[in-house]
């Protein structure tokens, strides 16, 4: 599984705002605070509020906050927020990936691979990851 800058940056930002919940957090001082270039991170956060896993609030007093319970997000939902599948074969998802012959069997790879990861991600949530950060410090 390849991670990206912009994967990576996503949790990264999710997990400063449940850090801050229930209080918003503003797209600046998370900028700065997890060294995400501001543009960069305003389009990721764009993602994830059209995702359902971030609420913005305008105005001067302003920022973002959870939309759904920490402990109701997983990394996976992160992950699909802004990266879109977890795996892909060739850029297609992986169970339409199709072998002949002595190949054949490379399919099942590719799909318990999948499966594996998803079994990571889609069962570790923010408040997991956050009340394991609090017991680190």
């Amino acid at each position: 599984m390849y991670v990206s800058a912009r994967t990576d940056y996503a949790v990264r930002a999710m997990l400063a705002v449940t850090a801050e919940h229930p209080h918003l957090v503003k797209a600046a001082g998370l900028a700065a605070a997890q060294e995400i270039p501001l543009s960069f991170l305003q389009g990721i956060l764009l993602d994830l509020r059209r995702a359902g896993l971030l609420h913005s609030h305008r105005g001067v007093d302003g920022g973002y906050a959870l939309a759904r319970p920490a402990e109701e997000i997983t990394v996976g939902d992160v992950v699909r927020a802004v990266g879109g599948a977890l795996t892909t074969v060739r850029g297609l998802p992986t169970s339409t990936a199709t072998y002949h012959g002595a190949a054949t069997a490379l399919h099942d790879v590719w799909v318990a691979v999948e499966a594996a990861i998803e079994g990571v991600v889609d069962h570790k949530t923010l408040a997991e990851l956050s009340s394991n950060s609090v017991k680190r410090n």
